[in-house]
C-alpha cells in the first residue's frame, strides 16, 4: 500500500464535507492506494496532477518519488475545474 500524504487544503476540504460523503471518499482513496482501482485520469495542460473521480467529487493528487500519494484537493465537480 502506498503512503498517503495530505496537504492542508485537502485536509480542510474533507473536514468541510458531511460524514457519509467523507467516508465514501476516504474508502475510495484507500482502495486506490492498495490496488490502483478507480477512475483516474491525468489532467491536461501544464498540471502534473491526476484526478480520482468519486461520484460528484474529484480528488486531485500527485505521485511522489517515495511511493507516496500526495493529496492536493478534494472538490465537488462544479468547483473542481475552475
Amino acid at each position: 500500500m502506498k503512503r498517503i500524504v495530505w496537504t492542508d487544503a485537502a485536509r480542510a476540504d474533507v473536514r468541510a464535507l458531511d460524514k457519509p460523503t467523507a467516508v465514501r471518499i476516504l474508502s475510495a482513496l484507500h482502495r486506490f492506494a492498495e490496488s490502483g482501482a478507480g477512475d483516474v485520469k491525468a489532467l491536461q495542460g501544464a498540471r502534473e496532477e491526476l484526478r480520482l473521480r468519486i461520484g460528484d467529487y474529484r480528488l486531485f493528487f500527485v505521485h511522489t518519488p517515495a511511493s507516496a500519494i500526495e493529496i492536493r484537493r478534494v472538490l465537488h465537480r462544479k468547483e473542481a475545474y475552475r
